[in-house]
């Protein structure tokens, strides 16, 4: 079952359903550790030898997170409510606040419960920490999109949006990229391709859409050229709210985002010495397809480069490449520039050019100086070969010229002035090889 709900009328959408599971999760333990399939298919026994999201702070900008929830506790730390201007971002009961958040966190960070945690909710990064930012009181997302930056998040999961385009929301986002912290969010829940909202369309967000238990794109999963990963969307378990025990289950690409916010999470604790973009790589390059696309064009409009594998991405050796790797760079239009960066999109685009043209004259240089280096070399060579050659003939010898009609050797091809062929890149092959692994992962 989904839905879609709206908060505080701004615009700004809720991307997940749910139902009410359970008021009692210790009474079905077993059950509710089954029902997280996902966890199965995304490996993380096998992850969880490796990394748990240790040391990562992820934010979650939602309707607020239950902080007393038994699956969570201790794993949320102080964060802000933006409505009520305080920093309890877990909302009083009487302002009848969905449960929105408080799942998104336990899909990221559920810790479980009871002896060796066998009851209630995991967390896909069981060890990671979650700052609550409980949005409001604006139109969009600039001001919880700052304070998560400036309050320790490297990952920042947006399982909302809102209709409204907004500069100071785009310049946010370029705030938070400039300072290495991946934003994620969600594609949306009504199954079409035009849909126009945000923070989805802004150069630099990592959008994300779902699959259902095969793999296959969710029949609601909204989609387009923003998207470039998938996750699991269907009958995925999570924490409740009110109270400190209360379980759902829903449908969504709410969920989706927060697994890959998950994955990022475990990944910045394995490579922290990663940018974002280069921890984006690695989940996309040992992203995998179903075999009903195998073969298709990536990215795809739905499956933008396919389903996240977390263990390959842990564990495969994979180049780190560029800063921003397949995260578009803000810097297409040009917006107000960003009020704590005193840098505009354009500003950012320039430097890049300027670092390019520096990188290219630097490497001129190089190869004029190795050109220079080869000459003096061949130089002294020859003058070295004919100075021993007098010496042996003797004075009065023969001189050392070629004879009449003797063609000269022909003249040595430079090494440094072979054609360069131009590099591929790798995220825009039109027909590129499927990728690796198969799903779901064995």
């Amino acid at each position: 079952m989904a839905f879609m709900r709206t908060v505080h009328a701004l615009g700004a959408t809720v991307l997940t359903g749910a139902l009410i599971l359970t008021a009692t999760p210790t009474a079905v333990a077993d059950q509710t550790r089954r029902d997280q399939w996902a966890l199965e298919t995304l490996q993380a026994q096998a992850v969880w030898n490796i990394t748990k999201g240790k040391g990562v702070t992820v934010a979650v900008i939602d309707s607020g997170v239950n902080a007393a929830h038994v699956d969570l506790a201790n794993n949320v730390l102080k964060g802000y409510d933006f409505e009520d201007g305080d920093d309890d971002a877990t909302p009083e009961v009487t302002d009848d606040k969905p449960d929105h958040g408080t799942a998104m966190a336990s899909v990221i960070a559920g810790h479980g419960h009871g002896p060796g945690s066998a009851d209630g909710v995991m967390g896909l990064a069981p060890e990671a920490k979650i700052l609550p930012i409980r949005e409001g009181g604006g139109p969009g997302f600039s001001e919880e999109i700052r304070y998560a930056v400036d309050h320790g998040a490297s990952v920042i999961n947006i399982s909302m949006s809102t209709s409204l385009r907004l500069s100071e929301d785009r310049d946010a986002v370029a705030y938070a990229l400039e300072r290495d912290v991946l934003v994620v969010t969600a594609s949306g829940n009504s199954g079409r391709g035009d849909v126009v909202d945000y923070p989805k369309k802004y150069p630099g967000v990592l959008t994300v859409g779902g699959v259902d238990r095969d793999g296959e794109i969710w029949e609601n999963s909204d989609y387009g050229p923003e998207v470039l990963l998938t996750a699991p969307a269907t009958r995925i378990v999570g924490a409740s709210w009110p109270g400190s025990s209360k379980l759902r289950i829903g449908d969504g690409t709410s969920d989706s985002a927060a697994f890959v916010s998950a994955a990022a999470a475990l990944l910045r604790s394995k490579f922290p010495d990663l940018t974002a973009g280069q921890i984006v790589n690695r989940l996309v390059k040992t992203a995998t397809l179903p075999d009903s696309a195998k073969g298709i064009s990536l990215p795809d409009e739905k499956y933008g480069y396919g389903v996240i594998r977390p263990l390959a991405a842990l564990t495969e050796e994979i180049p780190a490449g560029s800063k921003y790797g397949p995260l578009r760079f803000p810097g297409v239009e040009s917006f107000s520039a960003a009020p704590n960066s005193g840098k505009s999109d354009a500003d950012y685009a320039a430097e890049n050019k300027k670092a390019d043209q520096k990188q290219m004259l630097f490497f001129s240089v190089l190869g004029l100086i190795g050109l220079a280096v080869i000459c003096l070399f061949v130089f002294m060579i020859v003058k070295l070969s004919r100075r021993n050659k007098n010496r042996s003939n003797g004075p009065g010898g023969p001189a050392s010229y070629p004879q009449y009609g003797q063609q000269p050797a022909p003249p040595q091809q430079n090494p440094y002035q072979q054609p360069v062929q131009p590099q591929q890149n790798p995220y825009h092959q039109q027909n590129p090889t499927p990728p690796s692994g198969q799903w779901p992962p064995q």
